[in-house]
Order: C-alpha cells, then sequence, then structure tokens
C-alpha cells in the first residue's frame, strides 16, 4: 500500500505560479512505477495533467507551462505550474501505479484556484 499526501495548493493571480508537492508513503519510482498528476474542476470529470513512467505524457492544455519532477530519495512527485490561467482552476489530485501488479492509488487532493 502506497499513501500519497500533496500540498502546495493554494489561491493565486492569473500568471502567477505555484508548486504541488506529493510525498509518498514509501518508493514509487521502479520501472513498473507511473506516477502523475489529475485535476478535477467543479462540475467537470477527471482529467489528465501530466503522468511519468517510462514516458512522460502531459496534457495539451498544459504542455510549456507545468513541468513534472520527483525526488527519488525523498519519495516525492512535484508539479511545478507556470502562467497559471483561471481555467486551471481545479483540484489536483496525486496518481500512483504499479503497470505490473495493477496497484493504484490517489491522493486527497490539493485546491487550486486561480483568479484573473
Amino acid at each position: 500500500q502506497v499513501q500519497l499526501v500533496e500540498s502546495g495548493g493554494g489561491l493565486v493571480q492569473a500568471g502567477g505560479s505555484l508548486t504541488l508537492s506529493c510525498a509518498a508513503s514509501r518508493s514509487i519510482s521502479g520501472i513498473n512505477a507511473v506516477v502523475g498528476w489529475y485535476r478535477q474542476a467543479l462540475g467537470k470529470q477527471r482529467e489528465l495533467v501530466v503522468t511519468v513512467g517510462r514516458s512522460t505524457n502531459y496534457a495539451d492544455s498544459v504542455k510549456g507551462r507545468f513541468t513534472i519532477s520527483r525526488d527519488n530519495a525523498k519519495n516525492t512527485v512535484y508539479l511545478q505550474m507556470n502562467s497559471l490561467k483561471p481555467e486551471d482552476t481545479a483540484v489536483y489530485y496525486c496518481y500512483y501505479s504499479n503497470a505490473f501488479s495493477g496497484y493504484n492509488t490517489w491522493g486527497q487532493g490539493t485546491q487550486v484556484t486561480v483568479h484573473s
């Protein structure tokens, strides 16, 4: 079992930046690991922001503005968000899965609000 805890959300002005963190209770690295971020805006379905496994996959809407990174020694994944737009407002969820076992889990989410 892996527990994921997100932090770093908040209120920011359009054009600003935020960095989200996702701390895992144990290692989330390895050749079968997929980690990433999803988001869910009010009244909308949860959508992919970025995942990284053997390759990195960004949503078109965040390409060039968001960057995922990881610190394996700290079991932590980060999401650097720049040039934020009001449409980026959502609850952001950290995600982990093991492609070999099929196990997957989500964090509790952190709210990001971008005002114009």
